[in-house]
């Protein structure tokens, strides 16, 4: 099913889903490596292009996945699960699209910092669009750390979460995410 359902994801939620969990989790992996490289390194250019390209694209899974969000029904709770587990559901996601947003919007002031446009893929550039500010990598730096780090432990709550509810609870909130 293209749509979701008031029992479960359609294939274009779940499509999002999956695209936006690897994007996320290749390009914490890419940033922490990142983080090692000497000036010499023959990765030292490259993987900071393919991290601002891919991240952009992130930006845009955002807001496709936001529109989808409010264009579709979203489908109900199942009755196994607790008050406690709803709210702290979503907490959780809410906590994970401003994450989300939180480091796009830092990855583009690191970016930007030096009055310069982001390439994407040598295909466009994304213009900078402020006057930079004092300090702004390392402010824009230190916030596009912190928040990726705190988004990582959301995503492994996450994932912790829908395993719980797999293997322990036994009930369809994992598959209505895999299978629909």
């Amino acid at each position: 099913m293209l749509t979701n359902t008031h029992d479960s994801y359609g294939w274009v939620a779940r499509l999002l889903h999956w695209l936006m969990a690897a994007a996320v989790i290749a390009l914490f992996g890419i940033g922490l490596y990142m983080t090692g490289l000497g000036y010499y390194d023959p990765l030292y250019k490259t993987l900071p292009w393919r991290h601002k390209s891919v991240g952009l694209c992130v930006l845009a899974l955002i807001g496709v996945r936001l529109l989808w969000r409010l264009t579709n029904v979203t489908p109900a709770h199942l009755a196994t699960h607790t008050r406690l587990e709803v709210v702290l559901g979503g907490l959780v996601h809410i906590g994970l699209y401003a994450l989300l947003l939180v480091i796009c919007i830092s990855g583009y002031l690191i970016s930007t910092a030096k009055g310069k446009g982001i390439d994407w893929f040598g295909v466009y550039e994304v213009p900078a669009m402020i006057e930079p500010f004092e300090r702004q990598g390392d402010l824009a730096g230190d916030i596009h750390l912190i928040a990726a780090w705190v988004l990582i432990g959301l995503v492994v709550l996450h994932a912790a979460a829908a395993l719980k509810h797999h293997f322990i609870d036994k009930d369809n909130t994992l598959i209505r995410m895999t299978r629909g």
